[in-house]
């Protein structure tokens, strides 16, 4: 067991999840894994068992279905927390945040005094690879508009391929974080922002999927533009005290 915990949602990526685990597992830097499956009808948990027998450090939560991308992170959250990992990470199944960059994220925590570390696609233009531009340019946007609303100074606000220290999620009330979906990476950014913790961009390329299916939708759009809105209004009236 190391100090370090990646914690991977899935569903529906039998076509993935043996070769990210088995990818993060070769790295030089040593990583635990948890999954947080979300009852895949495809046969993605028992692909993740068949590997417990070879990897101990390979953990699982099910779950009894698909809940909601930030529902999955705050499990994986506070299972880390109750197990004592010092550094704790998010990263997709898909293979579009490379596994490479978990160690260049953890040293920017470990070494360069990071509270959390951003995999971040626009802190050094626009990097990312195989997406329609259509795509690219409402994720760039969203980012820009975030930063307006909030006053944050990130440049990629909805990026989903983080490490975030102990302290850092112990300090946030966890129950209380609101969004469900991909705003739930702007929430948990917005919050630790407010709370002064030392946030780093950490330039990455991002590479679309080539296997799996994208679980993006138009709600999940939605809930971002409104509810950075209902966000900061809200934090207003919340106290941000450590």
């Amino acid at each position: 067991m190391t100090d370090r915990l990646v914690i991977i949602p899935t569903y529906n990526e039998k076509e993935n999840i043996e070769a990210i685990v088995r990818k993060v597992f070769s790295l030089e830097t040593a990583f635990d894994i948890l999954i947080i499956e979300d009852n895949s009808p495809d046969g993605t948990a028992d692909i993740a068992k068949s590997l417990q027998k070879e990897f101990s450090q390979l953990h699982m939560i099910e779950r009894k279905g698909k809940l909601g991308l930030g529902t999955a992170y705050i499990t994986g959250f506070k299972w880390a927390i109750a197990n004592n990992y010092e550094y704790i990470f998010e990263m997709d199944a898909d293979f579009s945040h490379n596994p490479e960059d978990l160690i260049r994220l953890y040293e920017a925590c470990a070494k360069q005094g990071g509270d959390m570390a951003i995999g971040s696609r626009y802190v050094s233009g626009v990097n990312v690879v195989n997406w329609p531009m259509g795509r690219v340019l409402m994720s760039y946007f969203a980012s820009k508009y975030v930063r307006l609303i909030t006053g944050m100074k990130i440049h990629d606000s909805t990026a989903g391929f983080k490490c975030y220290t102990k302290k850092v999620l112990e300090t946030i009330n966890l129950d209380k974080i609101r969004f469900k979906g991909y705003a739930f990476q702007i929430e948990m950014k917005f919050t630790s922002w407010k709370f002064g913790f030392n946030i780093i961009e950490v330039p990455i390329i991002f590479t679309d999927r080539t296997k799996g299916t994208s679980k993006m939708s138009g709600g999940i759009f939605n809930e971002a533009v409104w509810g950075v809105v209902k966000m900061k209004l809200r934090s207003f009236f919340t106290k941000y005290e450590r």
